[in-house]
């Protein structure tokens, strides 16, 4: 059984729906999980991404900003949420699916601009973020699981996963200190890097292209912020990833782009 699973920061749900429908058209995803839809659960646009071929569409939203989405084909075992750093603020939603696989789907903070908890509560609130997320993976109820853990996680953890490591490095997304806490993320729940299984460390892979510098994206100065991990029982399954790069170049696109993995269970 192939299983396709995708991750996107679409960066607003209702102002991308044409470019959810060409993305969903064009490479058919099974489960499709976004972040940052940025619409109240009243004003979520289900009706239109069900007539994508989406038979389950659940999400948990807010208004004008975080949320998150999880599309499926097929109707889902069940489906949860978690509140995390007890703050509902919309960053979290799960489903398994009726072979049993679960997909979390999360919207980690962004962190702010001041790379100190002491200064910064926004950063603060990210470092928590991923610590709780970490305790969550190292529970062994958990990491026995056939659990993809994909989104938004605002860190590029590793040197080529942004285009200058020297320059980046004190900045937020990219510190020592957030790089530290995604490797114990990972060590903690025995997760699979999928993109950088595919794609050795040595070679440069970025999800992310900012809006504040225009040429970004024609330049690849880009980032790896959005990720897909799995639990070790699923590491023998997964047969391809893919970053799509081409809908940055859409017109008023999301500044992130969607990543795939294929599972074959």
């Amino acid at each position: 059984m192939s299983l396709r699973i995708a991750t996107w920061n679409i960066n607003s749900v209702r102002l991308r729906l044409g470019h959810l429908k060409d993305f969903t058209e064009s490479h058919k995803p099974d489960v499709l999980c976004l972040q940052e839809t940025k619409v109240q659960n009243s004003e979520f646009p289900e009706n239109d991404i069900k007539s994508m071929g989406y038979e389950t569409v659940l999400f948990h939203g807010q208004k004008s900003y975080n949320g998150v989405a999880i599309l499926c084909r097929k109707e889902v075992k069940s489906h949860d949420r978690k509140i995390w750093c007890d703050k509902d603020d919309c960053r979290h939603l799960s489903v398994t699916l009726d072979n049993d696989v679960e997909v979390h789907n999360f919207y980690v903070p962004s962190g702010g601009a001041v790379p100190d908890p002491e200064q910064n509560d926004k950063f603060a609130h990210k470092l928590q973020f991923l610590k709780e997320m970490t305790d969550w993976v190292s529970d062994s109820a958990i990491k026995n699981k056939n659990i993809v853990l994909v989104g938004d996680l605002n860190v590029a953890p590793l040197e080529n996963d942004v285009w200058n490591h020297k320059k980046i490095q004190k900045s937020v997304g990219h510190t020592p200190l957030e790089c530290e806490l995604m490797a114990k993320l990972k060590v903690a729940g025995e997760l699979t890097d999928v993109g950088r299984h595919f794609v050795p460390e040595d070679q440069p892979l970025y999800s992310w292209w900012g809006y504040r510098y225009k040429p970004a994206f024609a330049k690849n100065y880009g980032w790896r912020l959005d990720h897909i991990l799995t639990t070790k029982s699923l590491k023998s399954s997964l047969e391809h990833f893919e970053v799509i790069k081409d809908t940055r170049g859409w017109e008023k696109p999301s500044d992130h782009v969607p990543n795939i993995v294929d599972l074959n269970l």
